[in-house]
């Protein structure tokens, strides 16, 4: 699995746009949270062979940009939960969720063919 960092309300906006093009994640991740270390672990694990190449994955490190997090929240219309698994699709998020509830097999089945 290979993350890409989201850094910035401005990259925000190109993320979205990418998702006009092909699916996109976003994981917003508490680095000080055993929880949120247990749902990105889980995620690694089962990404490779999951049939999810297309699927572009970025990795929003809650505590270093908190901003882009509150951006992503009030832009997406979600409710900020950590950790968080979004699912862009068109501009829009069409899929999210949080603590342990996050998992591939349940992405898999909200990402567009």
């Amino acid at each position: 699995m290979n993350w890409h960092p989201l850094t910035s309300t401005e990259q925000l906006d190109e993320v979205i746009a990418e998702s006009k093009e092909t699916p996109v994640v976003i994981f917003k991740h508490s680095t000080s949270c055993s929880i949120s270390a247990t749902a990105k672990s889980r995620i690694e694990r089962q990404w490779d062979g999951a049939g999810l190449d297309h699927v572009k994955a970025y990795y929003l490190d809650l505590l270093r940009y908190r901003p882009v997090s509150n951006e992503v929240a009030e832009v997406l219309q979600v409710h900020h939960q950590s950790p968080q698994l979004l699912l862009l699709q068109d501009g829009v998020c069409t899929y999210d969720a949080s603590h342990m509830s996050i998992g591939v097999d349940a992405l898999k089945k909200k990402v567009a063919a």
